[in-house]
């Protein structure tokens, strides 16, 4: 089977995408609008990007009337965001918050989801992430237009909060930070089964 995506429909590439790009993990984004109204919305397609500067980014698709999240629109207004990591405690609230909102609706109050405050930005994060990198937008990156197209938000990480809860001899333990990620559809993976595999030296 070949798949001719100069030829597919926006919906129709997003749909193949997301079913054949597997595991995704996923970004659960707090933003705060120039009006002070916090917003918090999960982003599967999000991802590091360097160290030097470190750098990381998500990808806001536009609705299917060609509208911006309501994630993006914020950014532009205060350029700041926190990226919390969802683990599978977590993953009721995460999947909560993707419900449309009206715009200036807090997730966090709608859905009774814990804040704690950030550091060095003004977007809280989520109390209970296992991790969370209070960012600064460095740019954002406009790819298409309308419907299916998407504003790619690139954010430089000023600090990270990480829960002891998740270390083992100071490090990050993946059977402890037990994150889930995003497949096709409704379906989810989980990060409880491990295998090592030695890199090539």
């Amino acid at each position: 089977m070949m798949l001719d995506f100069q030829t597919l429909s926006p919906r129709d590439a997003y749909n193949w995408m997301i079913h054949a790009i597997t595991p995704r993990p996923i970004g659960w984004i707090s933003t705060i609008s120039a009006a002070g109204q916090t917003n918090l919305a999960p982003f599967s397609f999000f991802q590091g990007v360097c160290s030097k500067p470190p750098t990381l980014m998500f990808s806001g698709a536009n609705d299917r009337t060609g509208k911006k999240k309501d994630t993006v629109v914020n950014v532009g207004q205060v350029p700041e965001f926190v990226v919390n990591i969802v683990s599978y405690a977590l993953r009721e609230p995460m999947n909560a918050t993707a419900a449309p909102l009206p715009h200036g609706e807090s997730e966090f109050d709608k859905f009774s989801v814990a804040t704690a405050p950030s550091s060095l930005v003004k977007p809280p994060r989520v109390a209970a992430a296992p991790v969370a990198f209070e960012c600064r937008l460095d740019r954002i990156v406009e790819f298409g237009a309308g419907a299916g197209g998407s504003s790619v938000v690139f954010g430089t990480i000023l600090c990270a909060h990480v829960s002891d809860a998740v270390l083992t001899d100071g490090v990050i333990d993946p059977r402890k930070l037990d994150t889930i990620g995003r497949m096709g559809g409704d379906f989810y993976s989980r990060t409880t089964e491990l295998l090592t595999i030695q890199r090539p030296k």
